[in-house]
């Protein structure tokens, strides 16, 4: 992956030294095991253990020459041991070698993922309650609808990210599965009591039915969470990036000293770290689709999903590890302006209120289809021009004398401030069950004043 979308515990974890320390530490396990059943002496394994030091060039250097890298990566472990060299490898191929490697690494690369979103849910957490009861222009279609509150903007991501986390979560434990079964996974060479102490050894399961290698399917499950989790990220984005047009101004990304929006505008503050996390889901999700396209293996296995694996497995948790850093640190230097949303609200002329209005002149004995006449030519005319939808309800005898009976405020002061009152009503009216979206989401333990 490049330097630009890669944070350092994650190049670390990646790196081509680390890569083949993890295939060291699945050979050692095995030796290890196999010393504990009588088959290697322990001054050989003594000797493994103390003298061997890994050297990505010198692997290089042999693999010129083998075009093979285990055989590679087992001569220079050899080479290094004299004749204790020679159970290094023992009884194991390949594939027992690099899966359970890549099962080692992956369960690492979890564990960086998940602390990272750990993060940024508690962070999504904290801002929903700050801005609990914040009153914004729900959209649908792209269009004015009802009013909700930006907390439960927020509270909606945090409950979608919280779903992926227990996704990742399954997907990381089924991928951590290994296999030292031979050939084809009939235990030929070596029993399935080896396989059991050295997968001990390093906390993976066995794999219940690996043939030469380990299921794919279980890999392809790992890079769906993935994916999925970076398309919930767009989706956070996506929203901040409508919340942020010119037209909205709701939220604006934090913009740094120095920092410039485009090299032809000087006026530009565009939303250009959500646009990142729009484009680089898209990597997510192409990876995914690699990790399926690797299920389908001819017989008891072939190479084809091991190219594809040497770039998927490290880009996409490296690419999801900098989305996750990247979106917290937009929300944290997120600019939010209720006051903002407050009149996009109030520019509705309270459009937003239609629906209620239809159903309290419903329940007051009006004929549907009378009342849906009535407030539709008003909101019709009110989208002309002035007056406002509230100021033409108002105005109209019948359909005031209606609304004053389920909003009292109404009529308790001046005719002047009557339209901010029943503007006032409507939104705490929509918005009277806000709380209870917080138990559901945040549990029977969500206090009515928690903030």
């Amino acid at each position: 992956m490049l330097a630009r979308y890669t944070r350092p515990e994650m190049a670390r974890l990646w790196s081509e030294e680390n890569r083949f320390h993890a295939w060291w530490r699945v050979e050692l396990a095995v030796l290890e095991a196999l010393a504990e059943a009588g088959v290697v002496p322990p001054e050989d394994l003594a000797v493994l253990k103390r003298e061997v030091r890994i050297d990505p060039a010198r692997i290089a250097e042999i693999e010129a020459r083998t075009r093979h890298d285990t055989i590679a990566f087992v001569e220079h472990v050899a080479e290094q041991v004299g004749p204790a060299g020679r159970w290094v490898h023992y009884g194991l191929t390949s594939a027992d070698v690099v899966d359970t490697a890549w099962a080692l690494l992956l369960r690492e690369a979890s564990e960086l993922l998940l602390a990272e979103l750990d993060r940024l849910l508690q962070l999504l957490r904290d801002m929903s309650l700050t801005y609990r009861g914040v009153p914004i222009l729900g959209r649908t279609h792209g269009k004015a609808a009802e009013p909700t509150t930006f907390g439960l903007k927020l509270l909606g991501f945090y409950d979608e990210l919280r779903r992926g986390e227990e996704r990742l979560r399954a997907a990381a434990r089924r991928a951590a599965r290994g296999k030292i079964a031979g050939p084809v996974g009939t235990f030929s060479h070596l029993p399935p009591e080896i396989e059991e102490a050295a997968l001990r050894r390093l906390g993976l399961e066995p794999a219940p039915a690996a043939t030469q290698v380990l299921p794919r399917d279980t890999f392809a499950e790992y890079l769906a969470a993935l994916a999925l989790l970076g398309t919930s990220l767009e989706h956070l984005a996506v929203e901040m990036r409508h919340l942020a047009r010119s037209e909205v101004e709701e939220v604006e990304e934090g913009f740094s000293p120095g920092q410039k929006g485009s090299s032809a505008m000087p006026h530009k503050r565009n939303p250009v770290g959500f646009e990142n996390v729009s484009g680089l889901a898209r990597l997510l999700r192409g990876y995914m689709l690699a990790a399926f396209e690797n299920v389908p293996l001819w017989h008891e296995r072939d190479i084809s999903h091991s190219s594809v694996e040497r770039v998927i497995f490290p880009d996409a948790t490296t690419v999801l590890h900098y989305m996750l850093w990247r979106t917290r640190e937009l929300l944290v230097h997120l600019k939010v302006d209720p006051t903002r949303m407050r009149e996009n609200l109030r520019r509705t002329g309270g459009l937003f209120a239609s629906s209620l209005l239809l159903d309290l002149l419903v329940a007051q004995g009006i004929r549907r289809e009378d009342a849906y006449a009535r407030l539709q030519e008003l909101a019709f005319r009110a989208l002309e021009g002035p007056p406002s939808f509230l100021r033409r309800i108002l105005e109209d005898s019948a359909l005031r004398a209606a609304v004053e009976r389920v909003f009292p405020e109404v009529a308790s002061g001046g005719e002047a401030e009557a339209e901010e009152r029943f503007f006032d009503a409507l939104v705490r009216h929509f918005l009277r069950h806000e709380a209870e979206r917080y138990r559901r989401v945040l549990g029977p333990t969500f206090a009515e004043g928690e903030a």
